[in-house]
């Protein structure tokens, strides 16, 4: 049993609920940082497909990155209630798109269910429960475990380039 799934079994969860076209996700409230608006994103060449560029946050570059192209869903609406969820992600910030946040759902550990392991393959851990919230089911993410440590160091790479150009640093800095 996973740390995750340890404190899931004692206690509540709270979460911030956001879609993906027609499904839900909840992540840990103790990772977001904050929900804002989609700003211009500057692209980073090189980037990997699912990395829409970095973002200028209160003077910080911060990377951005598609949850849709990363979990291989068709691109969503460009509309008023798509946000960017700013999250820390192990001693990292970085930015993902969503098609629009929820709430912050308190969920009883009594309502969250691991996954089938017919429908989430063993070893992603991406997924860490199902919540079962009224009339609708809620997919529970790991944030961590969403990208592997060489994606991430990716993103690092991406954030740096991404200031770089922001300060006039060699233009194809990447």
């Amino acid at each position: 049993m996973s740390e995750k799934e340890v404190a899931g079994s004692l206690e509540s969860s709270q979460c911030v609920v956001f879609s993906l076209g027609d499904e839900w996700y909840g992540v840990d409230i103790f990772q977001v940082r904050e929900i804002i608006r989609v700003p211009p994103v500057t692209k980073i060449p090189g980037a990997p497909y699912w990395a829409e560029g970095v973002i200028n946050l209160r003077g910080g570059v911060i990377p951005v990155l598609d949850l849709r192209k990363r979990f291989g869903m068709p691109p969503g609406p460009e509309d008023a209630d798509r946000r960017i969820v700013v999250v820390e992600l192990g001693d990292q910030t970085i930015g993902i798109v969503v098609d629009g946040v929820s709430e912050v759902l308190e969920i009883e550990a009594g309502a969250i269910e691991p996954p089938s392991p017919f429908v989430v393959p063993s070893g992603s851990g991406a997924v860490w429960g199902i919540a079962k919230v009224s009339d609708r089911l809620i997919i529970l993410l790991d944030l961590d475990a969403v990208l592997s440590g060489e994606e991430k160091e990716r993103l690092k790479a991406m954030a740096a380039a991404g200031s770089s150009q922001a300060n006039g640093e060699g233009a194809g800095a990447q």
